[in-house]
């Protein structure tokens, strides 16, 4: 099954890229970190690796994926004939995404093979943050590199930031895409372990903070192609009618937790760089939960805010991603902000 992912992704790239963006996905690698022994249940994990053109691997960055789909579907996706890696690529990163367990080329948890969600949500931030301590200690002794700058999205950020209190010895720069932040309203229902997601629920989550009376930003041209990849990140998902991707649920009782005021992570205990970047629209991250964090912050700690207008939560698969690229390029190499508001 992988491999019909990746030659689906390969055939996307030789179709729609520029020859220069085809060269850089064609050095692309796929690592497999084995799972672990003892009575504790540690899984398989896959780590993608795209290298620039220049083969140069000093400057890593791991991307962390969200809560829906994995690594391949988010940084690795070619949208108009260019992912995200492509442009960190040009930057002159080595760019990594983990699949985290439940989640595309990774293992499944064990639970996930029942046909009855019932049971505690899966996959939750602290088990998590130990699945990008594994892949950071692999990256840092695959490349040689001191340190790995970080880029997580969406729930992926509370991982994120528990990983970086834990080990700010091996983080360079922080990057906070779309942040999950602490707010303060009632806990809502505790999910079951895992749950599913099609591509029509996908695309509805896509599109809905996009005012009414404005133009699509979504990449609706590409939309067909990410979504019949989307249900190939599953292999289970032809079973189902509709056709669905199983994810566990432990993301969505982190988001509960924080929306209640009990995040996993503390902002007091960052002690790298920090960058929160968001679209305008997105109301999962909004501006005030982000001036609110970045003040609980360690007042010596170097930190950026950047709005880009007219984009939503998904802003990476939007006609605003350009402005997104840009805007992580200059902070993770220490240039001022570009263009965007903040």
């Amino acid at each position: 099954m992988l491999k019909i992912i990746a030659a689906v992704l390969v055939l996307l790239g030789v179709i729609s890229a520029t020859p220069s963006q085809a060269q850089a996905r064609r050095q692309s690698r796929e690592h497999r970190l084995a799972a672990g022994p003892g009575p504790d249940w540690s899984p398989s994990l896959l780590v993608r690796e795209q290298l620039p053109a220049s083969g140069d691997r000093s400057r890593p960055v791991l991307y962390v994926h969200g809560s829906s789909f994995p690594s391949a579907l988010s940084v690795m996706f070619p949208m108009g004939g260019e992912s995200w890696a492509d442009a960190l690529n040009a930057d002159g990163h080595d760019v990594f995404g983990l699949d985290f367990a439940g989640y595309g080329g990774s293992d499944r948890y064990p639970e996930m093979a029942a046909a009855d969600p019932a049971g505690p949500p899966l996959g939750r931030a602290n088990i998590a943050a130990d699945q990008i301590a594994r892949a950071v200690t692999f990256i840092l002794k695959e490349t040689g590199a001191k340190r790995v700058s970080i880029v997580a999205h969406s729930w992926g950020t509370m991982p994120a930031m528990v990983f970086v209190e834990r080990s700010p010895e091996q983080v360079d720069r922080l990057v906070l895409f779309g942040p999950v932040l602490r707010r303060d309203g009632p806990r809502g229902e505790e999910p079951t372990a895992w749950g599913l997601v099609t591509n029509a629920e996908q695309h509805a989550r896509f599109v809905k903070d996009v005012p009414k009376d404005h133009p699509p930003v979504l990449e609706e041209a590409d939309f067909p192609a990410w979504a019949t990849a989307y249900l190939a990140s599953d292999p289970t998902s032809p079973a189902r009618t509709p056709p669905s991707v199983k994810i566990p649920s432990g993301p969505s009782a982190d988001v509960l937790d924080a929306w209640s005021g009990h995040p996993p992570y503390v902002p007091a205990h960052l002690a790298r760089p920090v960058m929160v970047v968001r679209g305008t629209w997105d109301s999962v991250s909004t501006g005030e939960d982000a001036v609110r964090f970045l003040a609980e912050l360690p007042a010596d700690l170097e930190r950026r805010f950047v709005e880009i207008p007219e984009a939503t939560h998904l802003m990476h698969l939007e006609t605003g991603r350009h402005d997104l690229y840009a805007e992580v390029n200059a902070f993770l190499a220490g240039r001022p902000p570009v263009a965007a508001k903040h």
